[in-house]
């Protein structure tokens, strides 16, 4: 994709009218809410003054947006993204104007929900704080409970003095200090407890070569799911193992 930018919205309004007056319109205009002299609501509205329904508009915000909604939906927003701005989130959203065109309403397009995730708690297991918070940022946008350890032996820790039933799946990342993922695995699976043998127990992991596969298995891990994670890979793991 090509990529353009501007620091204000006044500059906004300027470059897609004139990219739109050489017949080189913009994919979609993504905007802050927050901005000086002329915040994001009143840019979307002076784009559709200028552009009418023309340019999709993505508003992103570090703040819910739950109480601006319906103003930036009367304006002519059509789409909303929380900060942090995480790739695999912008990605899904453009995809889903390729696939509709458009979006019906703002409130649609965050991402497609699976009603059979949401509430479900999940432990997530990974020492790089970057790809925890992907993680994590991607098990929310299905409205699940996430919580999160930084290596194998305090997840084993927060499994242990955990009720039965408590966390719906583990998500484990295999290269950690202290305690590697599948050492972490062994030591959930000889717990004495009813759902030690059956919590789903997912791999994290770069290395999806089928020795790694194989070992993730043999050590009690129920399935893999290969980094950089792909949200509808972890959605079919998650659904084929939570359901």
């Amino acid at each position: 994709m090509r990529g353009y930018w501007v620091l204000s919205g006044a500059e906004a309004v300027e470059n897609i009218a004139a990219a739109h007056n050489r017949s080189d319109d913009y994919f979609a205009v993504i905007l802050d809410w927050k901005m000086p002299e002329m915040d994001g609501l009143e840019t979307v509205k002076a784009i559709r003054d200028r552009l009418g329904e023309h340019v999709p508009i993505i508003v992103i915000s570090a703040y819910d947006y739950s109480d601006i909604e319906d103003e930036f939906l009367k304006a002519g927003a059509d789409a909303f993204i929380t900060k942090p701005l995480f790739k695999s989130k912008m990605l899904h959203v453009l995809q889903l104007f390729l696939s509709s065109g458009r979006f019906d309403t703002a409130s649609s397009i965050a991402v497609e929900k699976h009603p059979g995730l949401a509430g479900k708690r999940v432990l997530i297991v990974e020492d790089n704080e970057l790809n925890r918070e992907i993680a994590t940022e991607l098990l929310h946008m299905q409205d699940m409970i996430v919580e999160t350890a930084e290596n194998g032996r305090l997840a084993v820790d927060l499994f242990d003095s955990s009720v039965p039933g408590y966390y719906s799946a583990v998500l484990m990342d295999i290269q950690m200090p202290v305690m590697n993922g599948y050492d972490a695995t062994k030591a959930i699976r000889r717990l004495n407890r009813p759902d030690a043998k059956t919590i789903p127990i997912l791999a994290l992991t770069a290395n999806a070569f089928t020795a790694d596969v194989g070992m993730s298995r043999s050590c009690g891990m129920n399935d893999h799911i290969a980094k950089p994670i792909d949200t509808e890979k972890l959605i079919q793991v998650l659904q084929k193992w939570m359901d």
